[in-house]
């Protein structure tokens, strides 16, 4: 598969929007990960693909690196305000299930080559198997955050916007390939 039928498949899946990006485009940073540890999603030490049993961050990072690049992909849920954290929670939840989508898509050979990361915990279960092993280890993804990845900065040199206006929010996912 090509990194332009990558693109197009993201697309097709339900992204917002998709863009190419190089292994020197992705932004790393430990900072991240330190704002994983502060709990706001709620997720850190409850779930097998965040922190702290995501692993080590220096070990991730470094993986990260070991990829070409990949597909930024992104999806933007429409808010009733800035308040409103049900919408939040459920364009989370759509970003999640279109994370699913994306991977299920990808030919089973692929699959097992690229390193998929999403935007906080995985959220495939509605519930963390933990401390039970997971579920389903092959479709669980890694958060993007959780590997160190700086969304923000990473967008930058990139068409995708982080921020897309007013009473939007937006969520990013990642496909990097060998």
């Amino acid at each position: 598969m090509t990194r332009a039928q990558l693109l197009q498949l993201t697309l097709d899946c339900g992204a917002a929007k998709a863009a190419d990006i190089r292994r020197e485009q992705v932004v790393l940073s430990a900072e991240v990960r330190r704002i994983c540890e502060t709990n706001q999603c709620g997720c850190y030490g409850r779930c097998w693909m965040c922190p702290p049993d995501a692993g080590d961050i220096e070990v991730l990072m470094r993986r990260v690196k070991t990829f070409d690049g990949g597909i930024l992909y992104q999806s933007i849920g429409q808010l009733e305000d800035s308040f409103d954290i049900e919408g939040m929670l459920a364009a989370g939840q759509a970003h999640a299930q279109l994370s699913q989508r994306i991977h299920a898509a990808l030919p089973a050979e692929l699959r097992a080559k690229v390193l998929h990361l999403s935007c906080g915990g995985c959220r495939l279960c509605e519930k963390c198997a933990k401390p039970e092993p997971c579920r389903f280890p092959d479709r669980a993804l890694l958060s993007l955050e959780g590997c160190g990845i700086d969304v923000y900065n990473t967008t930058h040199s990139t068409p995708l916007r982080y921020i897309n206006g007013q009473n939007t929010v937006t969520y990013f996912g990642l496909v990097l390939l060998p």
